[in-house]
C-alpha cells in the first residue's frame, strides 16, 4: 500500500451536511455577518475553477472566492509541495534562517519592479497594510497617510482606518492622521471629466492640492489600490500612477501600492503596475501569490526603505511570518505560473474572451452601464437607466433595498454560477487557470441572468 494510500484510508470521513450545517450554525461565527441571518453553503470538494456541494451541485466560481485563488482549486502540484514541506519542517520561528522562506522572497524581488528587493511576510493582506503603513511613517518620521475612498485595505485596526468604503465605519473612531483622496472613475467622475485625459490629469490635480494644504512634510505615504479591487475594479487612466510616483518623488512621499487582489496574475501581469510601467516604493500582496492555500501575505520593500532599517530594529512582526508551509506553497505557485504560463494565458483570458465577450452583453442588457477590466479583473455596472447612469441598487444597500442585486446574484447561482457581486456591481474574477470553454460559459450563464438586472430598469 503507497503512503497516499495508507492516508486515504486512515482519513476521517466526510461529515454530513447535515453535520456541517449544526455544526457551523452552533460554533462558527462568521465575518462582515449578522450571525442570525445567514445560512452558509456547505462545499464539500473544489477541482480547477469549479466547487461542488453536498448535493452533487457544481458552480462554477466567478469569484475565485475572496478573489484569491489564482492557481485554481487543488492544482496538484501546488498540492503535493505543501505535503512534502509538512513531512520535511512544519514550522520554525521567523528568527531563523529557513530555505522555503528565503526561496520565496527571492522570487518575489525578482518579479518586484525597481528596487524592490526585501519581503517581510505576513500572514495577509491587512497585516501587509498594516506594516507598509508603519514602515512609511518610521522611514519619513511623518504620520498623516492619504488613502481613497473608494478602496479596501484590510480589517485591521490601521488597514480600517485607511480603508475607504463602508467597512470602515463601525470601526470609527479609528487611527488618527489619514486624508481622504478621490481617485480616478471616469464613469462616476468627481472631477466632472469626460475623457480618460482629463480625469487622470483632474484627479492628479486634486491630489496635489490636498498634498499643498495638508502639509506635504507631514505626509508620511499615498496609499492606492493598483487597480481597485472589490469597490469597482477601476483601472487608472494612462498618467495616473506616474503622476502620484512623481509627486511622492518631489516630496519625499512613500508610495504604497495595494496588489494584495490585483498580483500574481489578477491584471494579466505578475504586479499590476507592470502594466504601467511605475515602481513604487513598497508593494502588499497576499491572495493570488499562492490562491490561499495556506495564509500568506508580505510587503516587497524598495532599498531605500530597507536601509532605514539597518541599524535600529523594525519594531514589527509576527509568530508566523514565513511560515515554511506558506513559503514553499509560495515557491510551488510562482513556478507553477513561470511554467504553465499562467500569466500570459491571464492576460489572453482578458483581452480575447472576458473583455469581448462583455462588451457583447452590454450591447444585450439596459441594465449594464459599463465594463471594465484587465486580465481576469473585471467590473459589470448594473444601473437603473443608462442616460442618468443611477445604480441598480442605492450605496451601500441591504435589506429590500438590495433586491434586484439579490435576485440577480440568485439568478446566477440556479444556473450553476458563482458571482461576486458587491453594491451595484458583479465582477468576473474567475481562477487565471479556468479555460477559455469555461469563461464562455460562465458569461454564457450572466447573459441569461442578467434579464433579471433588466427587470429593475426604468430608463428606455
Amino acid at each position: 500500500m503507497s503512503a497516499h494510500e495508507s492516508t486515504l484510508q486512515n482519513a476521517p470521513a466526510l461529515a454530513t451536511e447535515e453535520q456541517v450545517r449544526r455544526d457551523d450554525r452552533a460554533h462558527v461565527f462568521h465575518s462582515w455577518s449578522a450571525q442570525g441571518l445567514i445560512d452558509p453553503l456547505p462545499i464539500a470538494s473544489a477541482q480547477g475553477s469549479h466547487f461542488t456541494d453536498y448535493e452533487g451541485r457544481r458552480y462554477l466560481d466567478f469569484s475565485s472566492q475572496l478573489v484569491n485563488v489564482n492557481i485554481g482549486y487543488q492544482h496538484p502540484r501546488l498540492v503535493a509541495a505543501i505535503q512534502e514541506q509538512a513531512a520535511r519542517l512544519t514550522t520554525i520561528s521567523p528568527a531563523f534562517a529557513n530555505d522555503a522562506r528565503s526561496e520565496a522572497a527571492r522570487l518575489i524581488a525578482e518579479l518586484a519592479p525597481g528596487d524592490l528587493d526585501r519581503v517581510f511576510f505576513t500572514n495577509g493582506g491587512a497585516e501587509a497594510t498594516e506594516n507598509a503603513l508603519r514602515m512609511a511613517r518610521l522611514h519619513t518620521g511623518r504620520h498623516k497617510v492619504m488613502a481613497a475612498y473608494r478602496s479596501y485595505h484590510g480589517a485591521t485596526a490601521g488597514a480600517i482606518a485607511m480603508t475607504g468604503d463602508p467597512r470602515r465605519w463601525p470601526s470609527e473612531p479609528g487611527m488618527p492622521g489619514i486624508v481622504r483622496y478621490w481617485g480616478p472613475y471616469l464613469y462616476r467622475s468627481a472631477f466632472h471629466a469626460e475623457t480618460e485625459q482629463e480625469e487622470s490629469e483632474r484627479a492628479l490635480q486634486h491630489l496635489r492640492d490636498l498634498v499643498m494644504v495638508e502639509g506635504p512634510q507631514t505626509i508620511a505615504a499615498i496609499i492606492l489600490e493598483t487597480v481597485v479591487g472589490t469597490n469597482g475594479i477601476l483601472v487608472p487612466p494612462p498618467g495616473y500612477l506616474q503622476g502620484v510616483r512623481d509627486l511622492c518623488d518631489e516630496h519625499g512621499i512613500v508610495m504604497i501600492a495595494d496588489e494584495v487582489m490585483a498580483g500574481f496574475g489578477r491584471c494579466g501581469e505578475w504586479f499590476a503596475v507592470d502594466h504601467w510601467g511605475v515602481a513604487p516604493d513598497l508593494i502588499t500582496f497576499a491572495k493570488g501569490v499562492n490562491s490561499g492555500y495556506v495564509p500568506l501575505g508580505g510587503v516587497v520593500i524598495s532599498e531605500r526603505i530597507a536601509q532605514s532599517f539597518d541599524q535600529r530594529p523594525y519594531p514589527g512582526g509576527l509568530t508566523y511570518s514565513g511560515h515554511p508551509l506558506a513559503c514553499a506553497s509560495a515557491v510551488a505557485s510562482i513556478t507553477i505560473f513561470k511554467e504553465e504560463g499562467i500569466i500570459e494565458h491571464a492576460r489572453s483570458l482578458g483581452a480575447d474572451v472576458i473583455g469581448p465577450g462583455l462588451r457583447a452583453i452590454a450591447d444585450r442588457h439596459p441594465s449594464v452601464g459599463e465594463v471594465r477590466g484587465l486580465g481576469v479583473f473585471w467590473a459589470v455596472e448594473l444601473v437603473r437607466d443608462r442616460h442618468t447612469r443611477e445604480p441598480l441598487v442605492p450605496f451601500n444597500a441591504s435589506g429590500a433595498d438590495a433586491k434586484p442585486m439579490n435576485d440577480f446574484a440568485a439568478a446566477c447561482k440556479e444556473r450553476g454560477l458563482w458571482p461576486f457581486t458587491h453594491f451595484n456591481r458583479t465582477h468576473v474574477v474567475p481562477p487565471c487557470t479556468t479555460t477559455a470553454e469555461e469563461v464562455r460559459e460562465g458569461l454564457a450563464i450572466l447573459d441569461e441572468a442578467l434579464t433579471v438586472a433588466d427587470g429593475f430598469t426604468t430608463g428606455s
